[in-house]
């Protein structure tokens, strides 16, 4: 039998910490017909250079820097071994160019572009919705890269009659030391990590690694659009941090050789082994594609999984969901077992009724 998103909170009320794990149906919830999708490679438009795209084959990948460095740093080093023609280190770097625009106009895609477009209802219902973990020193892990929940985090306006929803936004971003005043924001490395409680597990589109550090550009200090940011960004040669491999193994490799997402996989395994946690999770189908974070679920000793589902428990989508669940509970040892109770992810309300 499913319970209410109520329902689960009460119970839920028995363990010392309640955290959750997000997934792109918390974005659905908000927008359906726009964040409705597996990934940017799966969005992308590559009509304007359809050779370009032949790249991602050859390299085996869908993680567009990758591609586009291999195309920059083929360009440089393609003159030494080319002697029938000097055309061709142009044409990468066009290619190149190209694939930059196709990534940046399928990371701004129908993304919302300024968080004012989204009503002050919708965001109060999902600060109501956030409070239920942030508010009990609990802690909010995200798969999705796009900027709802770090809008939703910022947007502190209240409609009519309403009382405010305060909410502890620490992501372990801050200050430059140099340039205090800059227009972004730095990740503060590890130390400052252990008392961040918002963790993007896959990266987002507002987070740019410019090589000497990780920044995280704000609409609050610049008030310029997503797309307009990211132009800037990539033209300045850095790029936006985001899982964008389609296998668990791929995702999980990216995620070790850099420290911000390391250290975000570090802390959901951390709360994962907390006997006395429980974990919710939203929006989210448990497909093998993210082993890599699920597992820590499985493998951990966390008390109760609280998993939500969308419509009739018996569709084919939810028996699914179950079965894979079921697998995360076969995981744990006798001296851990891992309970798992399903909630009705509508009942929620996340964006509102």
């Amino acid at each position: 039998m499913m319970m209410t998103f109520e329902e689960a909170i009460r119970d839920s009320d028995a363990f010392s910490r309640r955290h959750v794990l997000l997934g792109n149906g918390f974005s659905i919830a908000c927008r359906g017909d726009v964040f409705h999708y597996d990934s940017l490679f799966d969005r992308a438009d590559f009509s304007p250079c359809p050779e370009a795209a032949k790249v991602f084959d050859a390299l085996g990948t869908h993680d567009f820097e990758y591609a586009i460095r291999a195309l920059e740093n083929a360009a440089k080093i393609s003159p030494i071994y080319t002697d029938y023609g000097a055309a061709a280190p142009e044409v990468m770097r066009e290619h190149a160019a190209a694939l930059k625009e196709v990534l940046l106009q399928t990371i701004a895609g129908q993304h919302p572009d300024l968080p004012n477009e989204i009503p002050d209802q919708q965001y109060h219902a999902c600060r109501a919705f956030l409070a239920r973990f942030l508010g009990t020193g609990g802690q909010v892990f995200t798969l999705n890269y796009d900027l709802l929940l770090y809008w939703a985090l910022m947007h502190t306006d209240v409609p009519d009659g309403a009382r405010p929803i305060p909410l502890e936004t620490n992501d372990g971003f801050g200050n430059q030391e140099d340039d205090p005043g800059a227009d972004y924001v730095v990740w503060q490395g590890e130390t400052g990590a252990h008392s961040a409680k918002i963790h993007f597990l896959h990266g987002a589109m507002h987070l740019f690694d410019s090589g000497a550090e990780l920044k995280k550009y704000t609409w609050v200090r610049t008030g310029t659009p997503l797309v307009e940011q990211a132009r800037e960004a990539v033209d300045a040669g850095f790029f936006p941090l985001f899982v964008a491999e389609g296998t668990s193994d791929k995702k999980k490799s990216k995620i070790r050789h850099n420290a911000y997402l390391y250290q975000g996989l570090k802390q959901f395994t951390a709360n994962a082994t907390q006997g006395q946690h429980c974990f919710f999770v939203f929006g989210h189908s448990l497909a093998a594609n993210d082993d890599h974070i699920l597992a820590r679920l499985g493998r951990g000793r966390c008390a109760k999984l609280y998993i939500g589902l969308f419509g009739d428990a018996k569709s084919a989508a939810n028996r699914e969901i179950m079965r894979r669940a079921e697998g995360l509970v076969r995981m744990r040892p006798d001296r851990w077992p891992l309970e798992v109770a399903y909630y009705d992810s509508a009942s929620a309300q996340v964006w509102g009724a």
